[in-house]
């Protein structure tokens, strides 16, 4: 049995669209899935029994796998993380985190403040051995398989080293959560030669030939949207956190623009257009684990509907049940002593 913690005061239109994704989720996911509503008690039983006794009257049965952790605090989209930390211990986020921490949940979720979420994650979970950063590892769609883009806002800048780890860390999720047998992984870069790019990442590039990684070298932007360059399809992309934010909200804007588009081009109703587009709705892939800490914190879009809540409970469920987290420690702990012959970075 599987239970998820979910912040019910996180994100743009909580409690309403937490609280509605957690019982979508109860209403599609395993029979045996357990959620945990974090927050003001008072505020979430009001808003659930609204819910229950009105749109989602259908799904009422599912209230016996709900249950409510009190979490007086709230830490707001403004909030700085450190603050929040100190000054917000009894916060819906740091109590759902500490659920997991202490082994009551087996992952977190949240619509909330990334910053914050991604600090009390590193102070709660900690890092796997041999880490020095998380990353957020997202999934992209492209013209084939989807591709997971790591980091996407965790670490504005990154050194080499650390971009190998991303390497690594991604190779893993993309084995565990994407079935890829043995994950492509490629460096995000301004051109395909090895000496193209910042100095971190030339110095990057040196450093993955000889991690034992089936890397495919220098990939470039245009790429992503194919999944493939002209050495194969690619699994993992690695980029640091102010590139892969950029990027991120760049493909943000880029499923709108498109269904909006091909509806003006070939008359269609635009929800028509988006039905059969879905791989481009945000919505679709909910959230995005915090890679290389030691348990499961999804991070949420802050405008997250109850669709995407829904989505990145499923995908914090597959993260638990897959083992992820505990492979991540295993193949870290596999690649220093790979790093203390070789010489090339763990």
């Amino acid at each position: 049995m599987a239970r998820i913690a979910v912040d019910a005061m996180g994100g743009d239109f909580a409690p309403q669209a937490p609280i509605a994704g957690a019982v979508h989720a109860l209403g599609a996911l395993a029979p045996d899935l357990q959620i945990e509503l974090v927050g003001q008690s008072a505020v979430i039983e009001a808003e659930l029994d609204a819910l229950l006794r009105g749109e989602l009257a259908a799904l009422a049965h599912v209230r016996d796998r709900l249950s409510i952790i009190e979490a007086p605090d709230v830490i707001t989209m403004t909030d700085k993380p450190s603050v929040a930390l100190r000054g917000k211990t009894n916060s819906s986020m740091v109590v759902g985190l500490k659920r997991v921490a202490e082994g009551h949940a087996h992952a977190f979720v949240s619509a909330g403040n990334t910053g914050a979420q991604m600090a009390a994650s590193l102070v709660l979970l900690k890092l796997h051995s041999g880490l020095t950063r998380p990353a957020i590892g997202t999934i992209f769609p492209t013209a084939g398989q989807p591709v997971l883009v790591l980091d996407d806002g965790a670490n504005v800048d990154c050194a080499a080293e650390e971009l190998v780890q991303f390497a690594r860390i991604g190779t893993v999720y993309a084995r565990a959560l994407l079935g890829r047998e043995n994950p492509a992984v490629g460096l995000l870069s301004i051109g395909e030669e090895p000496e193209k790019g910042n100095l971190a990442v030339k110095d990057a590039h040196q450093r993955l030939l000889g991690a034992g990684l089936n890397f495919l070298g220098n990939v470039e932007g245009r790429d992503l949207p194919k999944g493939t360059c002209d050495r194969g399809p690619i699994d993992v992309v690695v980029c640091d956190g102010f590139t892969g934010n950029i990027l991120l909200k760049f493909y943000e804007g880029i499923g709108p623009m498109l269904i909006g588009m091909v509806s003006q081009v070939a008359g269609l109703n635009p929800r028509e257009v988006a039905g059969s587009l879905k791989q481009l709705d945000v919505d679709e892939y909910g959230g995005a684990p915090l890679l290389g800490v030691r348990g499961v914190s999804i991070i949420s879009h802050g405008k997250s509907s109850p669709r995407a809540i829904k989505n990145a409970i499923k995908v914090a469920l597959r993260a638990y049940e897959s083992g992820m987290t505990e492979e991540i420690g295993r193949r870290l702990a596999e690649s220093v002593p790979q790093a203390n012959t070789s010489g090339t970075a763990s």
